[in-house]
Order: structure tokens, then C-alpha cells, then sequence
């Protein structure tokens, strides 16, 4: 199958292009970009992948889908034209601005019987798979809380408006990781860290508290401007604990020009960094599963060929973004919100 990727900035060339690559059942037709700069760099990172001005250009030159990967603000709009063109659409994160915006967009791709799903690639991080094989052995015994603290030295891509802020970008990711490991959620309580005013405030970081369907209890957390660097899982069970501060393994593999289509092992994470298991048997480290953010793409063309389920299905984003709406009420309002 052939699919086209809109947009190259940051995200468009660390965050999908090396996957899409490697995802050997689809064939790359073409990018997205204007810029005289990032077509030089689509030439030197996808040699004969020709440029286009638009989605509508893109979409002539013949695609199964599309990635829609430019800034939030315009999600909406090229999701609503990719459906109407008749080709399915991944769309980044965050989905929507809102859950009755999310709503409307899976509405729309009912109704041109289109596949539309989420960019959710953080399912796959190396410590998130690893986790879900210390849940599997059942060594934990039912799960009682998890705190998910996944802190970041970045400031200079914190972005100001009311499309962003860190609880949409990478809070997107994080409800996501929860809720597909321990399931919907009914209650939400938050804080926000707030900068600027007006206009130009904005979220530099969050702490959400929700409370799952099923019992278990989860805590994520973030900053972009606290000059610390750190990701921590901790799951506390009733038959003993797991923690795991291994590091973003895949980003900084491609960050140092590693590609995923060339590595022989991709996504494990050094053994000094491996997580502990703690029950009343002692406590061993649990070794690194592979994480592959390919994976994503190889789960979508088997679902748009029919072999398997959506791994992200629209209900899922939905509901994601509205978690992350109530959120935001529950730190302007000072209350917890029932879902």
C-alpha cells in the first residue's frame, strides 16, 4: 500500500519517517512540505520521495493514507478533507482540541467508511512493552496504583496557544499508555503548571490523578521547564512492586541518526537500566522488551487489509481527549470531574 506523510518538521522526520521506512509493507508516496529546507532534507533522508505543496497534490499522486502530522490547529481541517477524498488517515497527537471536536472527526470517518486512528506510537515504547509482560506473568497480583512520571529538558519546543500546552502534546501519550494498559477512566483530578498570560499561557507541566473503571488507580506526570530529564514507572500491586527508570530509548537512537530499518536490534534498553520485580520471591531485574514504533504502522496496513483490529480505535482517542479535557477543567475549577 502507498501512504503519504503531511508535514516534516520535528515530528514528521524523527517520529515517523524512520518508521514508515522500515515498515516494509508500505511504500512511501510522497511528503508534504513547502519549505525550500525540508525538501533538502527529505532528499537526503528519502532519496526519489517527491515533495508536494498539499494534501490534495499528494492525494492525486495515488495513497491508500495519509499521516497528518503539521501543528494541532490544523488537524481538524485536513483530517475532514482527507476522508472526503476517500483515503484513511492517521492523525498526530493531540487528536482534536476537544472531545465534541474528536467526536465530529470519528463521526466523519463512520460515515465515509474510512479508517481514522491516532498516532498513540507511545503504546510501543520499550519501557511500556516491557511493562506489559511483567502484567502478563501475574507475578503483581492485582494492581493497585501506578505512577507514571515521564519529566523533560526541553523548553525551547514548549509551544504557546490554546492548540498546545504539555498536558496535550505529551499528556496525549501518557493517558494513552494508561488507559490501554488498565482501561477507561471514570474520575480525574489535575494540576497545572501555568506560564504567560493571556493569550500566550500555557501548560509547562501537569500532574493527573485517574482513577480506572477497573479499580486500579494511576498517576501521570510531566515538566518541560524544570531543567530535569527522567522517566519513571512504578506499579504497586497487591503481591509486591515493578519499577523501571529506563530511558526513551527509540528517540534517542534516532536522534544520534540511528535508523530502525538498518539496526539489528532496535528499541531494547541497556541492561544497567533494566527494571526490578519485587515480591515476597526477592527481586530480580526484568529484561528489556523491544520497543518499535513500526510496529504501529505494520498494525495499521494489516487492519486497513482486514487481517487484524484496529491497535487505536476511535473510541480509545476519544476517549483519550476527554480525559484530557477533564483534566483541564479539574485544575481550572479545583475538583475532581466524573467522567
Amino acid at each position: 500500500m502507498r501512504i503519504g506523510l503531511v508535514g516534516f518538521g520535528f515530528g514528521g522526520q524523527k517520529f515517523h519517517l524512520p518508521y514508515i521506512q522500515a515498515a516494509r509493507e508500505w511504500e512511501l508516496a510522497g511528503v508534504v512540505t513547502r519549505s525550500p529546507a525540508r525538501r533538502a532534507e527529505l532528499a537526503a533522508q528519502a532519496p526519489g520521495v517527491p515533495a508536494f505543496d498539499d494534501l490534495d497534490a499528494l492525494i492525486d499522486a495515488g495513497v491508500d493514507a495519509v499521516v497528518l502530522t503539521t501543528p494541532p490547529e490544523t488537524r481538524r481541517a485536513l483530517v475532514l478533507r482527507a476522508l472526503e477524498r476517500g483515503v484513511h488517515a492517521v492523525a498526530d497527537k493531540p487528536f482534536a482540541p476537544t472531545a465534541d471536536v474528536a467526536r465530529e472527526l470519528a463521526d466523519a470517518a463512520r460515515d465515509a467508511g474510512r479508517i481514522l486512528t491516532v498516532f498513540h506510537n507511545r503504546r510501543w515504547d520499550t519501557d511500556i512493552r516491557t511493562l506489559e509482560t511483567v502484567l502478563a506473568g501475574g507475578e503483581l497480583g492485582a494492581v493497585w496504583r501506578v505512577v507514571s512520571r515521564f519529566d523533560l529538558d526541553d523548553p525551547g519546543t514548549l509551544e504557546v496557544g490554546a492548540a498546545h500546552g504539555l498536558l496535550r502534546d505529551l499528556g496525549s501519550h501518557l493517558v494513552d499508555q494508561m488507559t490501554h494498559l488498565f482501561g477507561p477512566v471514570d474520575r480525574v483530578s489535575a494540576h497545572l503548571d501555568w506560564i504567560g498570560e493571556g493569550d500566550a499561557r500555557v501548560d509547562a507541566g501537569f500532574a493527573v490523578s485517574l482513577t480506572h473503571r477497573g479499580g486500579v488507580h494511576s498517576t501521570i506526570s510531566s515538566s518541560k521547564l524544570t531543567r530535569l530529564a527522567e522517566r519513571e514507572l512504578i506499579v504497586y500491586g497487591e503481591r509486591g512492586s515493578y519499577v523501571s527508570r529506563m530511558s526513551d530509548v527509540q528517540t534517542a537512537a534516532v536522534l544520534r541518526g540511528e535508523r530502525p530499518a538498518e539496526a539489528r536490534a532496535w528499541g531494547v534498553e541497556a541492561e544497567e537500566r533494566w527494571g526490578v520485580l519485587r515480591t515476597a520471591d526477592g527481586e530480580r531485574t526484568v529484561p528489556s522488551a523491544a520497543g518499535d514504533y513500526g510496529d504501529y504502522y505494520r498494525a495499521l496496513h494489516a487492519a486497513i487489509a482486514g487481517d487484524a483490529e484496529l491497535a487505536v480505535t476511535l473510541e480509545q482517542a476519544v476517549h483519550t481527549v476527554e480525559v484530557l479535557d477533564a483534566a483541564r477543567e479539574s485544575a481550572l475549577e479545583g475538583r475532581t470531574i466524573e467522567l
